[in-house]
């Protein structure tokens, strides 16, 4: 555990952090997308926060300095810089941010006011704000809001509950303590993110895309310990839900999109992201808020003059490249998180590039697809460099021959859902049960309703963007343009769709027996959601949801209702408030981190005997370099994260790496790598086959001692170098 002085060091350093980018981000997002307000300029700040922390590592750890002092520094200085260069320099952060608890409410109006009178001075037709409608409509408006939130809050106690578990044994998932971890735990140790991180060879996993990766090690930096790993992906999806509010509210049906996304994100095979290292709800997070930009910029009040100044939607539903920025970066994070984003992302890029008027629509493909490669070309550049190919999965397209290792996948035996639609027997046998255990009993009335969702965006009549009463209101001036964005999204959606359909590890396993299905629904989850979330917001439901009251909440009476709260309090009031909050925070977090370090992996149940017997003794064995042979490699990292911890193979060209298959190879590559430890193991027990690995047998003899030997799993101690020569016939 920590004691209270490097705790504390910890948290400064992430507050710094977090603070320098969210000072540099808050100025981008001012000058990039200055109509925005709200949520979504919160969720816009949020996005470009998250960019310049993953760039400055990514640029550091391309020179081998991701480490903590070079780290703050660069986040500062890039953040600092962009605040006086973009922002104005001092005065300017609190209106940035659009909140400062300090600042009266006379200053946030006059603030306000020069903001609409200088966008009327340049033909920017900004409305005047409104109060919500008193009376039943109100009553009804703030009905739905804090039903749609309530629904959230269980869904989010549901997943902090999870979470919980998680804090009292460490990171147990399969995914989390195979890649996931060791890729963050070598990008914490190495300082470096551009050469392969060797694991085992299965999949190719060393050429993933690993953005959110990099918030862990980022986590690890700061402590010298994965305390943020277990609660980063509750951070992710309370960040989901933002966006799912954002989506509906430029069409007044936020608490129906926010509702329909909590119970969309608390789905099953949704639950292994809680209080793990899992990806998909970070990928999903970036999909929402790259949509979320899109429909805000779109579907926008008011509206922008003709001519270059490219800031938000034009009075011909043209948007301008901040917003295509915005949206082409988010699109992209998610394409640099996980593999299955590629294709939605793309969509998302191309189709807010062909939905761009005819004259500009190569230069809003510019600002949206270079945008996007800044958010995840860097790990497709890095395998480009090592292999000559940015997918290495694909050896060739069509005649044309790429570079690739020359290797099998490994892993599970890859199968795709479309190979088997027509196979009934395993749809009886393997599909029907998962998706009923996956998405619950109600799977095929949510997968028609997403499915609805997604279709009803792509399909809609012209100018049917809102509701005939929303036609009455002049800011509300019919544009047959501007219900593209939702097109674009359910394009989006689809072809997440698509992506799932055609994984070969979406039904993976023997041939007849896809084991890997259920799991595989992790990636329709993106689909699943997104159309859920936009289901609402389709013109056959919108008018209705109108009428119901919820989108005569106007999006002013949030801020009102905030105006009235710091009315109440007072500057000093709500400054006292919030350190409160953080003082709490820091405190509950300090017992949460001695709990979390005393019981992690403290007792390992999770895996084979011998590997539960492993964990638990790496956990107490620091600084020391362990070979091993085990898929799961993460708990040998030790609780201090300092084990230097190898799977054993040889690297092969085009950043291939395959396992030795003779026992002079084996001896040889661990007296290359000058390893204390080897930890021979198979990843489980299975009827008919060795107990143990041949491993375990090439590394006996002179110079390695047993000291523990579980079933499947023999742990040695070397105190020589093997002698290749002398291996068991």
């Amino acid at each position: 555990m920590l004691d209270a002085p490097r705790y504390l060091l910890g948290v400064a350093e992430l507050a710094l952090l977090a603070g320098f980018a969210t000072l540099g981000a808050s100025t981008l997002r001012s000058r990039l997308l200055p109509a925005f307000s709200g949520a979504p300029a919160r969720l816009s700040t949020a996005v470009l926060s998250l960019a310049l922390l993953i760039w400055v590592a990514e640029l550091l750890g391309s020179f081998g300095l991701f480490e903590p002092v070079p780290y703050l520094v660069g986040v500062a200085v890039v953040g600092l810089g962009l605040w006086l260069r973009v922002g104005g320099g001092w005065g300017y952060p609190s209106r940035l941010l659009g909140f400062s608890p300090g600042e009266s409410v006379a200053g946030r109006e006059s603030f306000r006011g020069e903001k609409e009178d200088a966008a009327a001075r340049d033909g920017y037709p900004h409305p005047p704000s409104r109060s919500p409608s008193p009376g039943t409509a109100g009553r009804e408006a703030y009905v739905a809001t804090l039903i749609a939130l309530a629904i959230a809050a269980v869904a989010l106690i549901k997943f902090g509950l999870d979470v919980r578990s998680k804090l009292s044994t460490g990171m147990t998932g399969f995914d989390s303590t195979w890649y996931h971890g060791p890729f963050a735990a070598g990008f914490f140790q190495g300082g470096n993110t551009w050469d392969l991180h060797f694991i085992a060879p299965q999949f190719l996993a060393w050429f993933y895309p690993a953005n959110a990766e990099i918030f862990h090690a980022v986590g690890m930096l700061a402590f010298g310990r994965d305390l943020l790993s277990p609660l980063l992906n509750l951070g992710w999806f309370v960040g989901c839900l933002v966006a799912c509010w954002c989506i509906g509210r430029p069409y007044r049906v936020a608490p129906w999109s926010l509702a329909l996304g909590a119970i969309a994100l608390s789905f099953p095979v949704l639950s292994d992201q809680a209080g793990e290292a899992r990806n998909d709800i970070v990928g999903i997070f970036f999909l929402l808020a790259a949509v979320a930009v899109a429909v805000n910029a779109w579907a926008a009040e008011g509206g922008e003059r003709e001519g270059d100044d490219a800031s938000a939607l034009s009075s011909k539903g043209e948007v301008g490249q901040g917003a295509l920025i915005v949206a082409g970066l988010a699109a992209g994070l998610a394409a640099g998180t996980k593999l299955n984003f590629l294709l939605p992302a793309a969509v998302l890029v191309v189709g807010l590039a062909l939905i761009a008027p005819a004259g500009g629509r190569w230069r809003a493909l510019a600002a949206a697809g270079l945008a996007a490669l800044a958010g995840g070309g860097y790990w497709y550049l890095r395998n480009l460099v090592h292999t000559g190919n940015p997918l290495p999965w694909f050896d060739h397209v069509g005649p044309v021959s790429l570079p690739a290792p020359d290797q099998a996948l490994g892993g599970r035996e890859g199968h795709s859902v479309l190979g088997y639609l027509t196979d009934g027997a395993v749809w009886s046998d393997w599909f029907l049960p998962g998706l009923h255990e996956g998405l619950t009993f109600l799977w095929p009335v949510l997968l028609a309703l997403a499915i609805t969702g997604l279709l009803l965006c792509i399909w809609q009549p012209r100018g049917s963007l809102f509701t005939e009463e929303a036609h009455k209101d002049p800011r509300f001036e019919r544009r047959d343009e501007a219900y593209t964005a939702l097109r674009v999204a359910g394009l989006a959606g689809l072809a997440a769709a698509l992506a799932w359909l055609v994984a070969s590890t979406a039904a993976s396993g023997p041939e007849g027996l896809p084991r890997g299905f259920e799991s595989g629904l992790r990636y329709l989850a993106p689909a699943i959601v997104l159309g859920l979330v936009l289901l609402p917001a389709t013109p056959p439901l919108r008018g209705r949801l109108y009428r119901l009251g919820s989108s005569k909440l106007h999006p002013a009476s949030h801020s009102d209702a905030q105006r009235s709260l710091v009315q109440r309090l007072g500057p000093v009031g709500a400054w006292l408030g919030l350190i409160a909050l953080a003082v709490g925070t820091v405190a509950i977090g300090y017992r949460v981190q001695r709990h979390y370090l005393e019981n992690r992996y403290a007792n390992p149940s999770f895996a084979a005997p011998g590997l539960n017997a492993t964990f638990k003794w790496a956990d107490g064995v620091p600084n020391a370099r362990i070979a091993t042979t085990a898929t799961r490699q993460y708990p040998l990292y030790g609780t201090d994260l300092s084990n230097h911890v190898q799977y054993v193979g040889e690297e092969q060209p085009h950043g291939g790496f395959t396992i030795p298959t003779t026992c002079p190879q084996w001896r040889r590559l661990l007296n290359e790598g000058d390893y204390d430890y080897v930890v021979a193991s198979r990843d489980r027990i299975e009827p008919g086959k060795p107990t143990h690995p041949l491993t375990a047998r090439w590394t006996e003899g002179e110079g390695a001692t047993v000291i523990l030997r579980k079933p499947p799993t023999v742990i040695f101690k070397l105190s020589a170098l093997l002698d290749p020569s002398a291996c068991r016939k």
